[in-house]
């Protein structure tokens, strides 16, 4: 019996050695990547997540430019599985994160850097979203970058953009997904994650549940923090909009910096917290400008058509869960008594 224990360990050990020699992960340079070329079927191909953030902005991109590409969906642990760990994907990005716009074989890395490197090479038809002015088109990266996920710690950067708000105020919804995981699985995140920090609070999370996420003291800052930045950085959209008269945060013109805030409002519906932001007389313009990017084709067919099933039940036990803890929904609101705190 001491013998085959002892094989047993021996061989999950050397399991894990191997594994872990072939699934190495490590930060990539952003844009295109010239020097790596992967195999291809289409001149454009995507690999994305349905539920992930980055994923959404890049694929409303290529929907407003009409391009056709192929699609690979690779999970998450959100969405069932550290697919994105796997060697197959690693292969695709050493990172391990989602999207990877790939043209031609060779992968261009980071979302803000995707839909720029479209709009650059899409047809001679398709509609132009970066402006020809030189001041116009700064003035459009800042609202890109002001709406992108900056950094391996963005839930520590809050005020740097909005994007990075995203986390804190998804981790309520993150708490609710996560029930659905088999533990085993965000193991696999413990075992071969570059950041050992994020599978550990999603550990934490299938462990506790969600009534008890205002009891987390981290989780409960991060989230009071999330709020109160995702506040200001509204309230400078409401004073860009009111300043150029919209519809659009260029004016009249549509571009890559409507392309990323779409995403933003609808992870605010995903989470349920649209109305703690865009409540009756909170920012008209910008609920106004919210449901203009929701009535546009590429939203239909770019994230509202992509909503996975696992994300759709979170929002629904996030419902219910606020419904029946008045302590929670104060603390999702931004008005619960650990606010003074954060």
């Amino acid at each position: 019996m001491a013998t085959l224990i002892f094989l047993l360990i021996a061989a999950s050990i050397a399991w894990w050695i191997w594994e872990r020699s072939h699934r190495r992960t490590h930060s990539v340079p952003p844009g295109l990547q010239e020097k790596i070329t992967l195999p291809f079927d289409k001149e454009f191909e995507l690999y994305h997540n349905s539920f992930s953030l980055c994923s959404k902005k890049t694929r409303v991109c290529l929907a407003e430019l009409d391009i056709d590409h192929a699609s690979h969906h690779i999970d998450l642990i959100e969405t069932g599985s550290y697919e994105n760990l796997s060697r197959h994907f690693l292969a695709v990005n050493p990172q391990g994160v989602v999207p990877v716009l790939v043209h031609h074989g060779h992968p261009i890395y980071e979302s803000h850097e995707q839909i720029r490197y479209a709009a650059d090479h899409a047809g001679a038809d398709a509609e132009a979203l970066v402006p020809d002015d030189a001041a116009l088109a700064d003035e459009m990266q800042a609202w890109v970058d002001r709406a992108s996920l900056i950094g391996d710690d963005p839930i520590a950067e809050v005020s740097v953009s909005a994007g990075n708000c995203v986390p804190g105020i998804t981790i309520p919804l993150f708490s609710a997904m996560i029930a659905e995981i088999p533990i085993h699985r965000i193991f696999v995140g413990l075992l071969f994650h570059r950041l050992k920090e994020r599978p550990m609070i999603f550990l934490t999370m299938k462990i506790l549940g969600l009534r008890r996420l205002g009891g987390m003291k981290p989780a409960a800052k991060a989230i009071g923090s999330a709020i109160r930045h995702m506040h200001l950085h509204l309230d400078a959209l409401e004073s860009q909009l009111e300043k150029n008269g919209g519809p659009w945060i260029l004016g009249d013109m549509f571009s890559l910096a409507d392309v990323s805030w779409v995403v933003i409002f609808d992870r605010m519906r995903e989470a349920d917290c649209a109305e703690v932001f865009l409540g009756p007389e909170l920012r008209p313009r910008v609920a106004a400008y919210r449901d203009r990017l929701f009535a546009r084709s590429s939203y239909a067919k770019a994230i509202w058509n992509h909503e996975h099933p696992t994300v759709a039940r979170g929002t629904q036990k996030l419902r219910e869960a606020k419904a029946a803890d008045p302590a929670l929904r104060a603390l999702l609101a931004g008005t619960g008594t650990t606010q003074g705190d954060l």
